[in-house]
């Protein structure tokens, strides 16, 4: 049973979490046999794990529709979480004046491991459908905030990143290996900014910036994003000044009260 040891390294913690990452990725409350299905432990573990988490309140369970559910427990955490290490208590009141000056959709991201996490979304007036959404999780080689952060991580940091990437093409537009991505990284390190060109979904286009402190760490990325039938690129070039100004406003604040450089 090779599903058995698949964490072994993390042991029982590490199955737990995977099962919460399990339920959470369904979107919906999800029976014990639809786990199961895609699960890669045995009937009895994955029953002890899921009973566990849900004693401990990290799962809920509904006996009239025998379903599980992330619980409250998770809900305090990921606030705190939210609270103390997002950027998005910080960025917001600037996401929102951006969003009202520039009538797009606003996103806020942060890296987690080798993948984006989406931290924060405002809407334009006209939304559009796209998979972004706040708490979802994304690949950093084919998206804008994606790229505009990992182009200023030293070499160190970008390495096992590139590595951890699947180079999936989403569209005929994703970059297919991590050479391509590697020009495209040096260019943007050069001018400051990343597209999404359509790589990873069809119709959808970015540009975004980075959020870095004053020692170059850096803490998250914010795009306007938008659609090739509402705009193009070099329509959305024209708000990089507020984009920027914006950007600039959350690392001044995000420096001095949440991300301290112990170097400064």
């Amino acid at each position: 049973m090779a599903g058995e040891n698949a964490d072994s390294s993390d042991g029982t913690v590490g199955k737990a979490l995977s099962v919460l990452d399990a339920v959470a990725s369904f979107g919906r409350p999800v029976r014990f046999g639809e786990l199961l299905a895609d699960s890669p432990y045995p009937k009895a573990t994955l029953y002890r794990l899921v009973q566990v988490l849900t004693k401990q309140s990290m799962l809920t369970y509904d006996p009239d529709r025998q379903t599980y559910a992330p619980g409250l427990r998770l809900v305090r955490l990921a606030h705190a979480a939210w609270q103390t290490t997002s950027l998005a208590p910080v960025a917001r009141p600037y996401l929102e004046a951006l969003s009202a000056e520039v009538g797009e959709t606003i996103h806020l991201a942060q890296l987690d491991g080798g993948s984006v996490l989406y931290v924060d979304k405002i809407n334009a007036s006209d939304p559009l459908q796209m998979y972004s959404q706040a708490g979802k999780v994304a690949p950093c080689y084919c998206t804008g905030v994606g790229k505009a952060m990992i182009a200023f991580l030293p070499e160190d940091q970008l390495q096992p990143i590139l590595r951890q990437q699947s180079y999936h093409a989403f569209t005929a537009h994703t970059y297919s290996d991590a050479d391509a991505l590697r020009e495209e990284l040096a260019a943007i390190a050069e001018r400051g900014h990343a597209y999404d060109r359509e790589e990873h979904e069809p119709g959808i286009i970015c540009v975004a910036v980075p959020i870095r402190t004053r020692a170059g760490r850096v803490l998250g990325a914010v795009s306007v994003t938008s659609s090739t039938e509402r705009t193009s690129l070099a329509g959305l070039d024209a708000h990089l000044p507020r984009i920027r100004s914006a950007v600039s406003s959350i690392a001044g604040e995000a420096q001095d009260w949440r991300f301290p450089d112990a170097a400064e």
